[in-house]
């Protein structure tokens, strides 16, 4: 085993990064991170350097000599690392007010990771994670990519089936989020509650939630119809209708209410873009604040507000599995990666979000039941459309993206999808160089 640990933060600005920095502070004893690169590109410079300077200074509080080191030269950080984490946004956040302001325009869920606004987003990001990739194999071929860029899922499923690079592991705070829902629910501390967890990334369930070897979900799913409070910072307050929950009989994620609640759903996007602005437009003030927060020289500690932006335990999910992989810990997480034999009604190749064992070797899925007819229907539909549209960022063909809209539950069909698309590719045009000559020809 190695006496000291490279790690290199592709994304390295976002408001995200004093959260990690925290994760590795409390694993400092087992975790002996020597260098942290924080990578970004020029646009993101003043974000980088507050926040590699924050962090400098929360290892320094600490007693630690982990040396942060802020570039804009992504080959030179990557050179003999042995773990890069991913967390960056092609286009920041004006694409995202993009991929949620437009869809809006033609009656449809404008959202970063589903609709039409999560296709896009996986569309810009595909051409960059298999750049990475290539890059990775040269640079540092042993290294393991964690993957926390999303759409998770959609892009964990690209680096390890067209980049090639096996050793990918993704990752989201969602599942985590979802754990101590439970365990605050059933008034029981988080480590003693198993949550057995399976689905897709942004579309996953927990199946059940022992304590003491009893399965307690059915108290879990009342909790969740009579305290819509409890949902995430950066999710609707709307209740659960109680029948959905009670069809279901599991838990769901926040995300699964732009399926089940599509009306519900829209009609708050409509009201939000009309009144304080699209989640985007939110966050953006939310992080100017941050980053005024994040300025200050005294300042030597992750800020509570931090939690406002939707990152919380971000830490956990990152951190903890660098962990289980460099220390062999056999540690039970949540984790995307390939479906193999998990969930049988998906293929091999799928990248599925489940309860993982992860040690040295990687994420291995633990099995789940044979699933309800209605679930395994809803993971087909989704897979699909998530298949074709990593198909059609890798290969920039425009069919393959119309039947990925043509599948997908909350994308417009037909001449309004192509309307849509067109709106969507102008828009993004600096940020997909695959679909040039589409682009090219919106213009003639």
């Amino acid at each position: 085993m190695k006496k000291s640990i490279k790690i290199v933060t592709i994304g390295g600005g976002s408001s995200y990064t004093p959260e990690f920095a925290e994760g590795l502070i409390t694993r400092a004893a087992t975790l002996p991170v020597s260098e942290w690169w924080l990578v970004d590109i020029e646009a993101g410079r003043e974000k980088v350097e507050i926040v590699g300077k924050l962090a400098q200074r929360m290892f320094k509080k600490a007693g630690l000599d982990t040396k942060v080191i802020i570039t804009f030269d992504r080959k030179e950080a990557l050179k003999d690392a042995d773990f890069v984490t991913t967390q960056f946004r092609v286009g920041l956040l004006e694409a995202r007010m993009k991929d949620e302001r437009i869809p809006l325009k033609y009656n449809c869920i404008g959202q970063e990771t589903n609709g039409a606004g999560g296709l896009f987003k996986a569309l810009r990001t595909i051409p960059i994670i298999l750049d990475i990739c290539k890059e990775m194999k040269q640079l540092c071929p042993d290294a393991w990519l964690v993957n926390f860029t999303n759409p998770a899922g959609m892009i964990t499923q690209a680096a390890i089936n067209y980049g090639g690079h096996k050793k990918t592991i993704g990752l989201c705070n969602v599942p985590i989020g979802m754990h101590k829902s439970v365990s605050e629910s059933l008034g029981v501390e988080s480590e003693k509650v198993e949550l057995v967890m399976a689905g897709m990334n942004h579309f996953v369930w927990g199946l059940h939630a022992y304590v003491d070897g009893k399965d307690r979900m059915q108290e879990a799913l009342d909790f969740l119809i009579n305290n819509p409070e409890k949902a995430p910072a950066n999710f609707s307050r709307q209740k659960w209708e109680s029948s959905i929950l009670k069809t279901m009989k599991a838990l769901p994620c926040p995300y699964h209410r732009y399926y089940f609640s599509t009306d519900t759903m829209l009609q708050e996007e409509i009201a939000d873009a009309a009144g304080k602005g699209t989640r985007a437009e939110v966050v953006k003030k939310v992080e100017e604040e941050l980053f005024e927060l994040y300025k200050n020289l005294e300042l030597e500690e992750k800020p509570k507000q931090l939690e406002l932006r939707g990152g919380a335990h971000y830490s956990d999910a990152a951190c903890g599995v660098i962990n289980a992989i460099y220390n062999d810990t056999s540690d039970v997480i949540v984790a995307n990666t390939l479906n193999n034999s998990t969930i049988r009604s998906l293929p091999a190749h799928a990248a599925v979000e489940s309860t993982c064992i992860v040690n040295k070797s990687g994420a291995h899925p633990l099995s789940v039941e044979e699933l309800p007819q209605w679930m395994n229907q809803w993971l087909q539909l989704v897979f699909s459309y998530q298949d074709l549209t990593v198909q059609a960022g890798v290969t920039g063909d425009y069919e393959t993206l119309l039947q990925a809209f043509y599948i997908n539950p909350l994308t417009p069909k037909g001449s309004i999808a192509e309307d849509l698309i067109k709106d969507m590719m102008l828009a993004h045009e600096e940020h997909l160089p695959q679909f040039k000559d589409l682009i090219k020809s919106y213009k003639k």
